[in-house]
C-alpha cells in the first residue's frame, strides 16, 4: 500500500469521478484507475461501484475514514518537519555545567531570545556526565560540559572546545595552606577535601590526578554548586579543588583564599612529557559544547551554537583551543 494510492482513493471518493480525481491529483485517469485497482487487489475487496458516478462500496465506506486519517497524519508530519527546517520549533533545551550557567550563558540567552522570541528556551544546570546522557537520550538539544573524549566518542557527536581554565585550591583565609603562593601536592594530602558529586567531571578529574601523583585523596563531603563549596570551606579546615569559573565570587570574599597548585611531581611530569603533554602548564580543564550533527541542521540550534562560540570565549580569559570536531555546515 502506497500513499499515492490512498490519495487517489480519497480523491475519487470526494469527487465521485475518476476523471475529476485525475485532474485534482495532476495525473492521468488511467493512473488513477491503476492505483485504485492495486489498492483493491491488496485489500481483497472492491472499494467503488463503477457506474456513471463512482460510489463507495460497503468496504470503501469502512475504509474511507481510515485512509483519511492516514493521509492527514502524513500531511501533519510533513508540515512539522517543514516548520522545523524553517526554525519554527516550540522550544530549545540546553544542559550546562553550573559555572557556565552562572557566568557565561546570560548574554547568550538574551541574544537568542531577541532573535527567536517564539522559541521557549529551557536551560538546566547539570553535571557533565548527566548533561551528556540527557543529550544522548534526546532530552536536550545541546550540552556545555567539561570535555571528556570517552563520553563523546561517537560519529554523530559534534564537539567544540570553548576554553580552558585553571584548577585552583579554595580554602578559608586563615587555613594553613594559605601561606603558600603555589601549594605543593604533598601538602594537599594533609587536609580533608570537599569534592563534586558523582556524575560530575570534576570529581573524576580530581581523583585521577591524585592517583597519578600517588597521594591519598581524603574526600569527606560531596557537593554540586559553587555556593555550597564556599559555605563549607569557610567554616573549617576542608579545602576544595575547583575550576577558575567556580571561584569568581570566592576571589572577592575576604573570608576565603584561592591558591594555585605547584607543578607536577617529577615522575608525573615525565609521564606527561612522554605522552606529548606540557608538564609545566597549570592544571587545566577543557569546557566544550556538544550536540549531534542532525541538530545543527535546525536553524535555532545552529544559531545558539554560533552565539555560544561568539560570546563565551570572549568572556573567558583563556583563548579557546582548536575544535576537537568541526561543526557541520
Amino acid at each position: 500500500m502506497r500513499l499515492e494510492q490512498l490519495q487517489a482513493f480519497l480523491a475519487v471518493a470526494e469527487t465521485g469521478s475518476f476523471q475529476q480525481s485525475a485532474r485534482q491529483c495532476g495525473v492521468t485517469q488511467s493512473t488513477i484507475s491503476r492505483q485504485i485497482q492495486a489498492l483493491e487487489a491488496e485489500l481483497g475487496l472492491p472499494l467503488f461501484h463503477r457506474a456513471a458516478q463512482a460510489k463507495l462500496t460497503l468496504a470503501g465506506d469502512r475504509f474511507w475514514p481510515r485512509a483519511r486519517k492516514i493521509c492527514q497524519e502524513w500531511d501533519n508530519a510533513r508540515q512539522e518537519l517543514t516548520d522545523l527546517l524553517a526554525g519554527k520549533q516550540p522550544e530549545l533545551c540546553v544542559a550546562a555545567i553550573h559555572s557556565v550557567c552562572a557566568y557565561y550563558l546570560p548574554p547568550v540567552l538574551q541574544k537568542f531570545c531577541q532573535s527567536y522570541p517564539e522559541v521557549q528556551l529551557r536551560v538546566t544546570a547539570l553535571g557533565s556526565d548527566r548533561a551528556l546522557k540527557v543529550l544522548k537520550d534526546g532530552l536536550v538539544d545541546l550540552a556545555i560540559v567539561m570535555n571528556n573524549r570517552f563520553l563523546t566518542a561517537s560519529p554523530e557527536m559534534v564537539v567544540d572546545i570553548l576554553y580552558e581554565e585553571t584548577i585552583e585550591v579554595l580554602m578559608a583565609v586563615d587555613h594553613p595552606l594559605a601561606q603558600y603562593d603555589r601549594i605543593p601536592w604533598s601538602e594537599l594530602a594533609r587536609f580533608p577535601q570537599v569534592v563534586f558529586k558523582d556524575g560530575y567531571g570534576m570529581q573524576r578529574l580530581v581523583q585521577d590526578l591524585f592517583l597519578k601523583q600517588g597521594i591519598p585523596l581524603r574526600a569527606v563531603l560531596e557537593l554540586n554548586t559553587p555556593d555550597a563549596f564556599r559555605g563549607v570551606v569557610r567554616q573549617g579546615d576542608t579545602i576544595a579543588l575547583l575550576p577558575e569559573s567556580a571561584l569568581v565570587e570566592a576571589r572577592h570574599d575576604p573570608t576565603l583564599a584561592v591558591r594555585s597548585l605547584a607543578p607536577l611531581s617529577s615522575e608525573v611530569a615525565f609521564e606527561a612529557e612522554k605522552n606529548g603533554e606540557n608538564s609545566q602548564v597549570p592544571w587545566n580543564r577543557q569546557v566544550a559544547i556538544v550536540t549531534t550533527r542532525d541538530r545543527l541542521q535546525i536553524p535555532p540550534i545552529a544559531y545558539f551554537w554560533k552565539l555560544v562560540h561568539e560570546c563565551v570565549p570572549e568572556q573567558h580569559p583563556f583563548h579557546p583551543r582548536e575544535s576537537a570536531t568541526s561543526p557541520v555546515s
